[in-house]
């Protein structure tokens, strides 16, 4: 009891330690005005780098990265198919099939996939 109280003490102080020396060290004591601006191909920016973003691109990356991960759940249902009953991955298939079918339509209804405003 004694050993595992004194080890995790150890433990503790240790990290504590680690953390304090990796907080102290990671200061940054110079600020240069050129380190601080926006970096445009090595010459002065023509424009501020603020711009807005346009919303159609964040909503098309957002539909990618669903699309993507749907994918990455689709691949394991392949691997699957030897070793579950028929009936039920074909169930458990089709449902999961025509529940992103139904986001798609869904997604086109709204004019998500429309390119042109």
């Amino acid at each position: 009891m004694f050993s595992m109280m004194s080890m995790s003490l150890i433990i503790i102080l240790l990290s504590t330690v680690v953390m304090m020396l990796a907080t102290i060290l990671s200061k940054k004591t110079f600020n240069d005005r050129e380190k601080s601006s926006p970096f445009e191909c090595g010459f002065d920016p023509m424009s501020s780098s603020r711009l807005p973003f346009s919303l159609k691109f964040f909503l098309i990356t957002i539909i990618f990265l669903i699309f993507d991960v749907e994918i990455a759940l689709i691949l394991p249902m392949i691997l699957i198919l030897n070793y579950s009953n028929l009936i039920m991955w074909s169930i458990t298939s089709i449902v999961f099939i025509l529940i992103l079918l139904l986001g798609l339509y869904h997604e086109w209804n709204q004019g998500m996939l429309n390119w042109s405003i």
